[in-house]
């Protein structure tokens, strides 16, 4: 049997077209500011997000950790969901190397975070026996709520409120496009209330490397400096730029056919007796689905998957993830759903 692997969209390799793009690209040292393709790829990026100016990282990861070194100072406070990837899975970055500590605001089950909420758990300057709130840090779409999208409205409901207390807002928007898709409106719509952002080239859009970084200049001058301190000055990366622009021109539209494998997906698990989804909560590429304790733990129904040539991952004890991509095709979304309802039937049988 092919491994079919919905781990993440991690996983996705390059176009024919980005290795070629590749191999062409005009390159110089970028910690001079002198690549032409990564000069372009940034401009671009920040244009398409309505900001002034970007800057290419290694990683979301990094670039949400360049957004927290340049916005706050050790001793202060940010804030974001209680489901959020940077509170989750980024390695206690924030805490580790900025010093600063993290306030959870709850989300409801489909990702969504009040702007009530919000206000309350903002704290000001000035008081010496509380940290003072930073940032707010937003994430669209939410990974852990089975890629939920932010809208438009959702998004300044909760910046408004942040900006009345003078608190910038970060949006780890890793994939933003996923959400412009399913939204059907344009990136920009999506960021325009937010102070900075991130976007994944290395995700759904299939690039081998990357993310990039948008503000203001001023903001993308600071993070730049820490971009250096802590080694992500990446000289001729032009190669990796080079990808992000074929994607960027190739790779947005085609995340609709991701979304409708997802849904399908998802309506298969509903049908499967011991798995457990709401499908009409899948709005993106991501499906997250619970098992029940029948049939054991999300780490044996895992191995169980493994064993049957289908590859997931695992964001909870009870709970297990599939991410559409490019490499996922409509008889891959068949053949998993064939091999799943089998090893819920073998595992059922121990019982």
């Amino acid at each position: 049997m092919a491994i079919i692997d919905l781990r993440s969209d991690t996983v996705t390799k390059p176009t024919d077209e980005m290795r070629e793009a590749m191999a062409k690209a005009e390159v110089g040292d970028d910690v001079y500011g002198e690549d032409p393709s990564i000069n372009e790829l940034q401009d671009r990026a920040a244009a398409m997000m309505g900001k002034e100016a970007g800057l290419l990282t290694a990683s979301g990861t990094m670039s949400n950790l360049l957004a927290t070194l340049s916005y706050c100072n050790h001793g202060d406070e940010i804030l974001m969901g209680d489901q959020a990837h940077m509170f989750w899975n980024e390695g206690g970055g924030q805490a580790a190397l900025g010093g600063v500590q993290t306030r959870l605001i709850p989300q409801n089950k489909n990702g969504g975070i009040d702007a009530k909420d919000v206000s309350k758990n903002i704290r000001p300057t000035g008081n010496p026996h509380v940290a003072a709130t930073s940032l707010l840090c937003l994430e669209n779409t939410q990974n852990r709520c089975s890629g939920a999208v932010m809208t438009p409205a959702e998004t300044k409901a909760v910046c408004d409120v942040a900006h009345a207390s003078g608190v910038p807002v970060h949006l780890d928007g890793a994939r933003i496009f996923n959400a412009s898709v399913s939204l059907e409106v344009p990136a920009l719509e999506l960021t325009r209330d937010v102070d900075t952002m991130s976007f994944c080239l290395s995700k759904a859009l299939s690039c081998p490397v990357g993310s990039v970084l948008v503000g203001t200049k001023e903001f993308i001058t600071e993070a730049t400096r820490w971009r250096k301190m802590v080694g992500g000055g990446m000289r001729q990366a032009g190669i990796l730029a080079a990808a992000g622009m074929v994607a960027l021109d190739t790779m947005i539209d085609r995340l609709a056919e991701d979304h409708q494998n997802s849904r399908r997906l998802a309506q298969g698990i509903a049908n499967i007796n011991g798995l457990s989804i709401d499908p009409t909560s899948i709005q993106t590429n991501i499906v997250i689905f619970d098992v029940d304790e029948k049939i054991g733990s999300a780490p044996n129904f895992i191995k169980a998957m493994k064993d049957s040539e289908i590859l997931v991952s695992y964001p909870g004890e009870r709970s297990v993830r599939m991410v559409t991509h490019r490499h996922i095709s409509n008889e891959d979304v068949e053949e998993t759903l064939s091999r799943t309802s089998k090893v819920v039937r073998e595992l059922q049988s121990r019982v």
